[in-house]
Formats: structure tokens, C-alpha cells, sequence
């Protein structure tokens, strides 16, 4: 007899509600707040508490039965030292039949219902926010703040919008309807129903920076849909998602549904599970967040729904600006965020030779604008209240990549040597400035993750477009910056860019910042050029998870 979930449903409706308005309005909407004092006092604590509790120890949380071992491979970036925790190790068969055994019951709860289970998973997992921040900090290197603000409500709110869009299409049709046609002296009449058949078992693969932000939408889209979901985690940044796994796990059995609905899927270096879990022929879709060459791979499988977000070149034209200073300021913070390892984070500059002109008919050099920029990040990294948004540097490899950076041009800035507060170990590293000509698409041609900027010198804005254009082109990009004062020309400027598929980020200054892309308003990556060829969140991301399917019965 199927569950009776109503409750449940009346308790969330109203969120649910709310949350589908929000993304038809595109107006500023966060079901949870990103403010740790909006917070039970204490929880900063008991977050804590929580994670010293697990350092060392098995991840004994989930519902997941069978394992043949436990490994785990995490390394915190501030002590440099392993966290010691080991997760359970499922082979690939046991986890895809696990998971198709869970479809039977999860595809019949009623589209409406699964929004509340959903929703209510997600009220769960939020009194671990802290908990979950202190496991980002340690896994992934983001400092303490964005690592609770990006991985708990943040991540959240993605997957709020994923349930209440995918809450919003399950409903775009009836679910019964008696046509009838007239037919002369008689009418045909037909008894039809339709159906939203989910495609079957889902597959998330994650990646070492962001692991429950770029995790959780394709997790909760997949959900919602009726489709079961194996999560497969980098194995450097675990903790963050096993968290959230646990949780959802533990309410599915709760509500008498099977908690193999959602599974995760640990590995190791020595025995990575993605492509044995990606080409396996019961996975019918796939979520993918890394780097492009994988990627690439996950693209090319047959007979997959894939949804992809890869690596790209973002880039900055600086044509004209009211206050360069403001804007250098700007962009200062968004290079220095996470040491520039976010896929939102800006890496080329193109300025014109000629120089920059203002608002107030001045004219900034080309020499005092690159300054201006050297200038910001350097002041950035070296103030004491600012040099925390740095974290730390997740991927030994990605800090030998800047310095090999060196070597593309002129460097402009060495990076500022800095010790973390705290954590004195801790991998910190600020930006390395390196100009280049425009000449040399090699260098600036290529997506240099982490703390890296490359001041690209053109002839004039013309020269800097047609660049810009091209490199979004061929490797793909998720942001673009612009400065320019003329509203005629950076009409026309966005205009370029958005044939490539690319979004632009007008004159920001103050807190409005390239790299953060707001749910239930911000498009993240369009789907359009290589960067990836998924959105958060636009309807196609739900739909392509499931078929429609109508039947019909005569008289």
C-alpha cells in the first residue's frame, strides 16, 4: 500500500510555492540564510565538536550495507596533515543494483510528495551547516565563512530550486483528461493520461572544490524526478556530501522508503570508480563537475542524459569605467576568492595601450591601470581582515601551475608571501600577475586554474572583443566582465559576447561580484559554449531526466 505522505506535503507546500514564484520572478529569494547568527547559538560549537568527533574515525553515518572496505584519501590544506576518516567501499554492481531495487518505491511517490521529502531533507541537513563547514574548510581549503555559506545554504538553496522547478514541470500537464472530438453525428471519446516516466539510475560525479554546491543540484534534480542517485565524490573531498547523503538516507528510512534511493559512492586513487560507474549500461544519467578533458569522455557516452559543467577561460574588458581604482578593487577581491579557484573566477584582463578614459574625463595609462590592478590584489593579500578570503590552495599541482605561469610573459606581481593566522602550515597563496601581448593566444589560451591573472595588452576595446570572442569560442567560458561607461558600446559588447553564449557582468564594483551567482535568479554557465553543456537551473535541466508518456483508452 503506498505511503501517505500529505503531511509532510502540507508542512513544505507553502516553501515549495514560494521557492517556483521565486524562480518565475528572478528577484532576490534564499530559503536559508547565509548568516551564521541566523543560527541556534552554539551551533558554531557543536559544528565543531561534530568534527573532531569524526577526525580519525570510519564514516559510519550512512545506511549503506555490504561494504567490501573503508578507505579514505582526504588531506586537510591548512595542517597538511590526513583527517584519517575512512568511508565504506561498494563495488560498482552492488551499488547499481542497489539502486535499481530502490526505483520500484521512490518513482511511485507522487511528484508533489517527493518535493516535500526533499524539502524536509534539506531543513535536516541545516542543522548541520556547521558541521558541514568545518568538513569544506578541511577537505577543499575555502576559509571557514565561504566554506559554510557555499557548502550549507548556498548549496542548499541549489537544491531548493532544483525541487521546486522540477516540482513546477512534473505538473505542467494533467494528469487525466477526457478528449472527445466531435465526429458529425457522433463524437470519438477518449479516457488519456499522462505520465512522467524518470529515466532510471542517476550518476553525480564530484569534484575536489565545491563538493556539495556543484553536487547537490544534479543530486536534488535527479530526486525529484524520480530517479535514483549514486553519488560518486572526488576522493580528496568526501566528508562535505557524505554528510548530506546521511541525512537524506536516514529520512527515506524514516518514511519507509528505501535509503539505497541515494548511495555514495567512495573511491580512492588506486581504484577510481567514474568510468566503470559512468559507462555501466543502468545509468541513464549523469551529472559531471571537473575538468574538461573527463568531461569530454563523459560527453561522449551513448545512450546517456549528461549534464556537464567543465573548465573554461573567463575573462575581463576593461574599455572605460567610471572609478578604475573601484573596479581594480573589484576585481581584486574576485582573483583573490578562494585563490582563484572557482570556475566563476576571472583570468584575463584585456586593456587597450592606449589607456582606460573615466567618468570624470580622465585618462588612466595603460602602465597605471595594470598598476592599479597589481596594486589591489597585492593590498588585498596583505591586509590582515582580507587575506582570510584567500583559503588556501586545495591541489598541490595547482600551486605549482602558477609558478610555472611565470614563464608566459612579464610578471608584473609576485605573489605577496603570507602565513595563515591560524593554521601555520597552512598552503596559502596569493595571485602571480603576468603580462602578455596580444599576440600570444598560447599563453593567455588556456584555462590556468587557481591564483593566476594575465594582463593581456591590445591595440584598443576592438582588439580585446574579437579575443575575448574567440577564446569563449573555442574553450568555452561561465563568466565575462566588462567596463565600459558608453551604454551604446557595452550594448553592443554584450551583445558579442552573448553569441558565444556567454554572460556579462556590467561596470561591477562594491559587493557585487562576478563570481557569485545567486540562485533562484543567476543562471550558472549557460549550457551554450564548451564551459558545459548544462544550466543551473533552467527547465531543461529537469526535463531531460524524465519522458512524458501519455496513454489512451477508448470510451
Amino acid at each position: 500500500m503506498a505511503q501517505d505522505y500529505s503531511e509532510l506535503l502540507a508542512q513544505h507546500r507553502e516553501r515549495i510555492e514560494t521557492a517556483v514564484k521565486a524562480i518565475h520572478d528572478r528577484s532576490y529569494y534564499a530559503a536559508y540564510s547565509d548568516h551564521p547568527k541566523a543560527y541556534k547559538p552554539g551551533s558554531t560549537e557543536l559544528g565543531k565538536q561534530k568534527f573532531d568527533e569524526q577526525v580519525g574515525q570510519n564514516f559510519e553515518q550512512l545506511l549503506q550495507e555490504g561494504a567490501s572496505t573503508y578507505k579514505g584519501e582526504e588531506v586537510s590544506p591548512f595542517t597538511q596533515e590526513e583527517l584519517g576518516i575512512k568511508y565504506p567501499i561498494f563495488s560498482v554492481d552492488k551499488l547499481v543494483t542497489k539502486a535499481t531495487q530502490s526505483w520500484a518505491s521512490w518513482k511511485q511517490v507522487k511528484p508533489a510528495e517527493r518535493a516535500a521529502i526533499l524539502t524536509e531533507s534539506l531543513e535536516r541537513m541545516k542543522i548541520r551547516f556547521f558541521e558541514i563547514a568545518y568538513a569544506t574548510q578541511h577537505t577543499t581549503g575555502q576559509s571557514w565563512i565561504m566554506s559554510f555559506q557555499a557548502s550549507g545554504p548556498h548549496a542548499a538553496d541549489r537544491a531548493m530550486e532544483a525541487i521546486a522547478l522540477g516540482y513546477h514541470e512534473l505538473q505542467r500537464f494533467p494528469e487525466t483528461v477526457n478528449w472527445q472530438k466531435p465526429m458529425g453525428g457522433t463524437n470519438i471519446e477518449i479516457h488519456k493520461t499522462f505520465k512522467a516516466i524518470p529515466k532510471g539510475v542517476a550518476l553525480v560525479i564530484g569534484c575536489s572544490t565545491f563538493p556539495t554546491w556543484n553536487s547537490m543540484p544534479g543530486m536534488y534534480a535527479s530526486l525529484i524526478t524520480g530517479n535514483p542517485v549514486i553519488v560518486k565524490p572526488h576522493p580528496k573531498a568526501v566528508w562535505p556530501i557524505a554528510i548530506v547523503i546521511a541525512e537524506l538516507q536516514h529520512l527515506l528510512q524514516e518514511l519507509g522508503l528505501d535509503p539505497n534511493t541515494i548511495q555514495l559512492a567512495a573511491d580512492s586513487f588506486d581504484q577510481l570508480l567514474a568510468v566503470e560507474l559512468a559507462e555501466h549500461e543502468a545509468v541513464k544519467i549523469i551529472d559531471y563537475t571537473g575538468g574538461s578533458s573527463f568531461g569530454d569522455f563523459i560527453e561522449s557516452l551513448r545512450n546517456k542524459t549528461v549534464f556537464t559543467e567543465k573548465s573554461g577561460i573567463n575573462s575581463v574588458i576593461v574599455d572605460s569605467a567610471a572609478d578604475l581604482r573601484l573596479a581594480m578593487r573589484n576585481q581584486a577581491f574576485c582573483v583573490s576568492l578562494y585563490s582563484g579557484q572557482m570556475c566563476t573566477a576571472p583570468q584575463n584582463y584585456f586593456i587597450p595601450e592606449g589607456g582606460i578614459p573615466q567618468a570624470d574625463g580622465s585618462h588612466v595609462s595603460y602602465e597605471d591601470a595594470v598598476g592599479l590592478l597589481k596594486n589591489e590584489i597585492a593590498s588585498m593579500a596583505l591586509n590582515p581582515k582580507m587575506a582570510g578570503a584567500l583559503g588556501t590552495i586545495q591541489n598541490p599541482a595547482t600551486a605549482l601551475r602558477a609558478e610555472s605561469a611565470k614563464s608566459l610573459g612579464t610578471v608584473v606581481l609576485n605573489p605577496p608571501k603570507i602565513k595563515h593566522a591560524q593554521f601555520e602550515n597552512a598552503r596559502v597563496q596569493a595571485n602571480t600577475v603576468v603580462e602578455v601581448d596580444a599576440s600570444q593566444l598560447d599563453a593567455f589560451g588556456q584555462e590556468l586554474f587557481g591564483p593566476v591573472v594575465l594582463v593581456v595588452k591590445t591595440r584598443d576595446t576592438e582588439e580585446s572583443v574579437r579575443l575575448v570572442k574567440q577564446l569563449i569560442a573555442e574553450h568555452g567560458a561561465i563568466t565575462c566582465s566588462l567596463y565600459c561607461i558608453d551604454a551604446k558600446k557595452a550594448a553592443a559588447i554584450t551583445e558579442e559576447m552573448n553569441e558565444v553564449f556567454a554572460p556579462v557582468s556590467l561596470n561591477f564594483t562594491g559587493f557585487a561580484f562576478v563570481n557569485q551567482h545567486a540562485a533562484f535568479s543567476d543562471f550558472h554557465v549557460t549550457g551554450g559554449n564548451s564551459a558545459g553543456n548544462a544550466c543551473f537551473t533552467n527547465p531543461e535541466y529537469l526535463q531531460k531526466r524524465f519522458v512524458w508518456v501519455g496513454n489512451r483508452m477508448l470510451g
